[in-house]
């Protein structure tokens, strides 16, 4: 933890770079730090997922729409304004990325980041140990 999946609807594929997208929300969410400098995700757990919608209905179906839900769980733990921060910052590295798209078709894009503890949480992972840092 903490995931970000994305669900889009499948007619963004030749307009969006979706790899691109997902390694740069990635970053952003690796970047993030909280009050007292301190990383604020485990680079380890840090997912982002994209799945494209074959199928699909958007507002009145009368043009060719296209949307992106972005959606962020993450545990309890983390200050308000730490989660605010995160929050702008994703959706600032969204908006840039379809900006450009949006210039030239119609897309809604909705951020939402749910935190909360999970009923059961179990992790099976030989990445962590890479980036943990070795103490001297």
């Amino acid at each position: 933890m903490p995931h970000l999946t994305i669900l889009y609807s499948d007619n963004l594929d030749a307009q969006a770079n979706m790899n691109a997208l997902c390694r740069t929300l990635a970053d952003t969410m690796i970047a993030q730090v909280d009050e007292a400098g301190a990383a604020v995700f485990p680079i380890g757990g840090t997912r982002v997922l994209a799945y494209p919608a074959p199928r699909y209905a958007i507002a009145d179906g009368q043009a060719d729409y296209a949307f992106a839900y972005l959606n962020l769980r993450m545990k309890r733990g983390r200050s308000e304004a730490t989660q605010q921060r995160i929050g702008s910052a994703l959706l600032e590295a969204a908006r840039s990325f379809f900006e450009p798209i949006q210039a030239r078709r119609l897309v809604g894009v909705t951020l939402q980041i749910d935190v909360g503890d999970e009923v059961f949480d179990a992790k099976l992972s030989n990445l962590h140990p890479l980036f943990e840092k070795k103490k001297d």
